[in-house]
């Protein structure tokens, strides 16, 4: 199913019709390129970490909530962390109950917020595949709403609104580079902006899945882990977000986990942003010079999460 811009301002338009005081505008920083180290005229940080339950996920989960119909068993879904903590938040914010399967390898932190918003949680396996094949089990028991972490329409279509955001805040930057798990993310951002920016896939060479795919010509499944798996521990690319890459995404760049926690710890200790591994993919591409701007270009980089323990930054 296509993803189109009218879907994405429809979903905008509710969001910030009745749902302003959940769904954040977050901030577009901008800065010289300069100020980051890089050979760019200007980088712009959207500073999605600072979402409701720290992700960009809210977006997606709330409106996969608002468009079906919610039973008496209310929501569930299988996530490495973000996409349960939006699903909860979400549920919490519409009254209905939530149960969430987490992996073994999602973090403590994200389990605690989970419980504090009064999600139900279970650990599910090893790796998010387990986790997702336990949901799925649960749900045919219970008959709630699935909501997928990165693989429905409604979630790609709020994913977008972000990217709409950043066109409305700043114009069209010239590039956008997006961290990819599932692909949630990339598919509503690719979707908003087409071919009018260039938007770069950014993967842990530990955590492949679109790049793996492109070699493949297809979806396939490949290994997970790393650094970010808690976020980007998808084994196979979304079929929605695999069809959207393929028409829109020229580039997929796969970044070591080296590059990804120095680019975490310089965001923290020279910006003071506190984000997650998966959020600091965009500047190790930068810095490694895996992805490499004009001089005159606009660089925007999506700060996609915040569910980070701080000792972890120290």
């Amino acid at each position: 199913m296509a993803i189109d811009r009218y879907q994405i301002e429809s979903c905008k338009r509710i969001f910030y019709e009745r749902y302003s005081h959940f769904i954040h505008q977050t901030p577009l920083w901008k800065l010289p390129g300069r100020a980051l180290g890089v050979d760019c005229a200007e980088v712009w940080l959207k500073l999605e970490h600072l979402q409701t339950g720290g992700s960009f996920k809210a977006r997606g989960m709330l409106n996969r909530l608002l468009s079906n119909p919610i039973p008496g068993s209310g929501v569930i879904v299988a996530s490495g962390g973000n996409a349960g903590i939006a699903t909860a938040a979400a549920a919490k914010e519409l009254g209905v109950p939530c149960e969430v399967f987490v992996p073994e390898i999602s973090s403590p932190a994200k389990r605690a917020r989970l419980a504090a918003l009064g999600a139900r949680v279970v650990v599910g396996g090893a790796a998010y595949a387990d986790a997702l094949h336990a949901c799925l089990a649960r749900q045919q028991e219970t008959g709630a709403l699935l909501t997928h972490a990165y693989d429905q329409p409604e979630v790609l279509v709020g994913a977008g609104t972000m990217a709409l955001e950043i066109e409305q805040q700043g114009g069209l930057p010239g590039s956008v580079l997006v961290s990819v798990g599932g692909g949630g993310l990339i598919g509503g951002v690719a979707s908003w902006f087409g071919q009018r920016s260039r938007v770069v896939a950014l993967e842990p060479e530990r955590a492949p899945a679109l790049f793996r795919a492109r070699e493949a010509g297809e979806p396939v499944d490949v290994e997970v882990g790393g650094i970010a798996a808690d976020s980007l521990g998808a084994r196979r690319i979304g079929s929605l977000a695999w069809e959207v890459t393929q028409a829109q995404v020229r580039e997929a760049l796969l970044l070591t986990d080296e590059s990804i926690r120095t680019a975490q710890l310089w965001l923290w200790n020279e910006l003071k942003l506190a984000v997650e591994p998966a959020a600091a993919l965009p500047l190790a591409a930068l810095h490694s010079r895996r992805y490499m701007p004009r001089a005159d270009e606009n660089v925007c980089l999506v700060l996609c999460g915040a569910n980070v323990d701080p000792a972890s930054l120290s």
